[in-house]
């Protein structure tokens, strides 16, 4: 596989990283140091998020006129760019000014250490400014974890796999899971002949 990984700072998808493969960084994850940094830093924090809302504002535009890939790229160019710019510089100088032990230090430093990874979004309209849209799909697998340890047996494990495979592809694909399972049962019990497609 080719293309751009939009991933969190996780070690784990550092394996994932390959020649033809692009890591871009998850800006809801910088989002949240910033917003954690609220209480002790309150002015400094909401500069933050102020401009890391700026930049959300472009993608829900983009999202709210279906923009293809090409005008999201555009958009990205002539509207994210500089405040992504604006915001590096901001970041650069608060970084020598924070307690490096503070939350906002912490939230800096961890969003200055992304940085590129942070803005490679923009270079390619097909990317996300962050991987929300996947971790909201596998919460409630994560939310169960503990429960998948007692599935019984490895064949009981692979059956619930199967399961919420393709109740995951129908919720995907507009296709209520109850009403599919009961026409692949009906079709399963009809007899040659008696079926009309």
């Amino acid at each position: 596989w080719r293309g751009t990984l939009v991933c969190d700072d996780y070690s784990g998808y550092k394996a994932l990283i390959a020649d033809g493969v692009t890591e871009a960084g998850c800006m809801a994850h910088a989002r949240r140091k910033f917003d954690a940094a609220l209480s002790s830093d309150k002015a400094r924090a909401e500069h933050a998020l102020r401009m890391i809302g700026e930049l959300y504002a472009i993608e829900r535009q983009c999202d709210q006129e279906e923009a293809p890939p090409e005008e999201r790229h555009r958009r990205r160019g002539e509207q994210a760019v500089p405040l992504l710019d604006e915001l590096e510089k901001w970041l650069k100088e608060q970084i020598n000014i924070a307690a490096p032990k503070s939350p906002i230090g912490q939230a800096i430093a961890y969003t200055l250490g992304l940085w590129p990874r942070l803005r490679a979004y923009v270079h390619d309209g097909r990317c996300l400014i962050d991987n929300n849209r996947i971790e909201n799909t596998i919460r409630p697998l994560a939310i169960g974890r503990k429960n998948y340890l007692f599935a019984g047996s490895d064949r009981g494990a692979r059956h619930a796999a199967l399961m919420y495979s393709l109740l995951g592809t129908c919720k995907l694909h507009g296709v209520e899971p109850f009403a599919y399972l009961r026409d692949v049962i009906a079709l399963a019990k009809a007899k040659p002949g008696e079926v009309n497609y």
